[in-house]
């Protein structure tokens, strides 16, 4: 199974903020993310790319609080 993995860029650097990412539910001011285990992260952000090729999810923004 190939899940994704989801990066958040922020002043010009790119951190890992979860893996295995199964949905993005997008709401109107946040993101929230989930993995196939029930993990979930909510982000203040915003998609800027996913790559099906590298199975990869590049998010703009700060992760929600």
């Amino acid at each position: 199974m190939c899940l994704a993995k989801a990066y958040l860029v922020k002043d010009s650097t790119k951190e890992l903020v979860m893996e295995e990412v199964a949905t993005i539910e997008v709401g109107q001011r946040k993101l929230v993310l989930r993995t196939i285990f029930g993990e979930q992260r909510e982000m203040a952000a915003r998609v800027k790319q996913i790559d099906f090729a590298n199975s990869s999810i590049i998010l703009e923004g700060e992760p929600a609080r």
